[in-house]
């Protein structure tokens, strides 16, 4: 299928997920509760700050690639160099990042959106639409 065939999409995202927002009352009901907006908060005060982060640390190694070479070419222990370690350092961060993630959604995400969850369950099954999803 090319992308021609797809509608518009206005802002990105999954078209069944944009026809339920705008046509599913209980989802426009969610959507605008308190509880909702709390997890948006919760997850951008995790996501937004990483993603600085790791991009600061990784236009770091960049720069310090490009314009201090002779630093970055100083050798560690036998061929290893600041700029090898640097590299690598990318990837232990990556990793950490995922890891730290995990643990703050199972903690402070999970739940909250489980309980918006068992609200839609709850709120669709007597809702206008007789129960059908």
């Amino acid at each position: 299928m090319s992308h021609a065939d797809h509608p518009a999409q206005p802002g990105g995202g999954d078209a069944g997920h944009q026809q339920a927002a705008r046509h599913d009352p209980v989802y426009d009901h969610l959507h605008a509760s308190a509880e909702f907006a709390e997890l948006r908060r919760r997850y951008r005060a995790f996501v937004l700050p990483a993603t600085v982060a790791f991009l600061s640390w990784y236009l770091l190694y960049v720069v310090m690639s490009n314009w201090a070479a002779g630093f970055m070419s100083t050798q560690v222990l036998g061929n290893i160099n600041i700029a090898l370690v640097f590299g690598l350092l990318q990837f232990v961060t990556t990793f950490l990042i995922a890891y730290l993630y995990s643990r703050y959604s199972a903690a402070r995400l999970d739940p909250l959106a489980g309980e918006l969850e068992e609200r839609f369950v709850e709120t669709g099954a007597t809702g206008s639409r007789g129960g059908k999803h």
